[in-house]
């Protein structure tokens, strides 16, 4: 979107919050709340984004990148002071600037493109992005005139009986036009209780120079909340939450409690696609077509295919195929790849590993740093001995291999193409193809021990 710009304000410390983490970083639905902020301003198109920080600013930066510019606001003196900090990055530019708090995290990109929409239309110099309350107790009154523009924003303290009774309310997110923005953020006064310099007082600056005032109502009122502490935090993650679910569901996934299931902005989910009560999905996941996602199961950025089910189990930056079954209880932990066709049964642990199409792996197992072929039986109780205190070591097993029940696989070692390995063997050198290892003790019967021992 040409000559259209962002400020996000990210300075203040949310003492509120009571926590060491910077407000702005606690996350809604597993994204920090100004990442979503600004996420919105990219899906807008913006050209510049300018990021006011302040307490916790090196954190900010390291979350955002290059996503965004960033000026330190040293001191923090109110809105219009902290605005006015982007002056150095956006003076003298024309155009449009939004000025968006970062911790309004459920403002979408679809309302900020309707305000910016009414702002040009109008021809207004500012714009205010507005709600409709059922109980406005507390909030800046928006009075309009009669041609729908905006007469003035009156403070709850100031409000008469008869604009107390106005039900839309100020949001705190605006549009400006540019130059007269920054013209009018110098004539601001702190002469109020706090001392501070506050944005809405351009509002009636603008307004004295006869400049026309637009307001844009949001559809939603649970866009505009602010996350000032824990209890809102709290219902925006609900609101999120329900969001999400109800885009996934209209996309056709069935997701049978969505009260009790988390999905991650970010996910991506395939239709015809069932979601059980408790599932958490989190990061950039995709989920194919057709699959079955069980009770509890954790899946953290990772890919999983067509027809897959996976029952209360953990996947976490992995992928898995087609048409594969993973669980019940099973742990696929990061850079593991799950071919199609595969199975991974109840308590077993795959790490670090490829798995070829069609194998099994179906009960009680460890794979830790191994390479799978396709079509190979892991029997019950199998470990891959990969780690000897210091270094890590690969075990290889071949296409069609079979290897057989409480079976130790000393790494580094090759099972050959159709080999087997028998139950109960430990092995430790490299297995031809088509061969059979057996690595066991013989076992020796001793007749009578059991009368001795009485004797005893």
């Amino acid at each position: 979107m040409t000559n259209t710009y962002a400020v996000v304000l990210a300075a203040g410390k949310g003492t509120r919050m009571k926590s060491s983490l910077y407000k702005v970083l606690h996350p809604v639905c597993g994204k920090p709340m100004v990442e979503h902020v600004v996420a919105n301003m990219e899906k807008l198109g913006v050209e510049k984004i300018v990021t006011i920080v302040g307490h916790g600013a090196e954190t900010v930066q390291s979350k955002l990148g290059t996503r965004s510019e960033y000026i330190l606001q040293a001191e923090q003196l109110g809105t219009a002071h902290a605005v006015l900090q982007a002056e150095t990055a956006l003076l003298n530019l024309s155009g449009t600037t939004i000025v968006i708090c970062g911790d309004t995290p459920l403002i979408t990109a679809e309302t900020m493109r309707d305000l910016l929409d009414l702002h040009k239309e109008t021809g207004a110099k500012a714009t205010i992005l507005t709600a409709i309350a059922s109980n406005p107790a507390g909030y800046g009154r928006v009075i309009r005139a009669e041609d729908g523009s905006v007469k003035s924003i009156v403070e709850q303290k100031d409000a008469s009986a008869e604009e107390q009774l106005v039900h839309e309310i100020n949001s705190g997110t605006y549009c400006f036009d540019n130059e007269a923005l920054f013209k009018s953020l110098k004539l601001v006064k702190n002469e109020n209780s706090q001392g501070e310099y506050y944005l809405p007082d351009v509002i009636e600056i603008l307004q004295k120079d006869g400049e026309v005032i637009s307001a844009y109502a949001a559809k939603d009122f649970d866009e505009i909340l602010g996350v000032n502490d824990r209890i809102a935090l709290s219902q925006a993650e609900q609101t999120m939450r329900s969001r999400i679910a109800q885009h996934h569901m209209r996309e056709g996934v069935t997701i049978i409690d969505p009260k009790n299931t988390y999905i991650s902005s970010d996910a991506v989910i395939g239709a015809d696609t069932v979601i059980q009560p408790g599932v958490i999905i989190e990061g950039n996941t995709t989920i194919g077509e057709n699959c079955t996602i069980g009770p509890n199961s954790h899946i953290v950025s990772s890919v999983i295919g067509n027809g897959t089910t996976i029952h209360s189990s953990v996947i976490l930056s992995s992928e898995v195929g087609n048409h594969t079954a993973i669980g019940p209880f099973a742990h696929i932990r990061p850079q593991t790849e799950v071919g199609n066709d595969v199975k991974i049964g109840n308590f077993v642990e795959v790490k670090k590993s490829t798995v070829g199409n069609g194998s099994k792996i179906s009960h009680l197992s460890y794979m830790g740093d191994a390479s799978i072929g396709s079509n190979v039986n892991i029997g019950c109780g199998t470990i891959t001995v990969n780690y000897d205190g210091k270094n890590k070591f690969i075990t290889k097993i071949e296409d069609d291999a079979f290897v057989g029940c409480n079976s130790n696989l000393i790494a580094p070692v090759t099972i050959g193409n159709k080999a087997y390995v028998a139950a109960g063997s430990t092995i430790t050198k490299d297995v031809p193809g088509e061969a059979l290892a057996i690595g066991r003790a013989r076992q020796e019967n001793k007749l009578g021990y059991v009368k001795k021992l009485k004797l005893k």
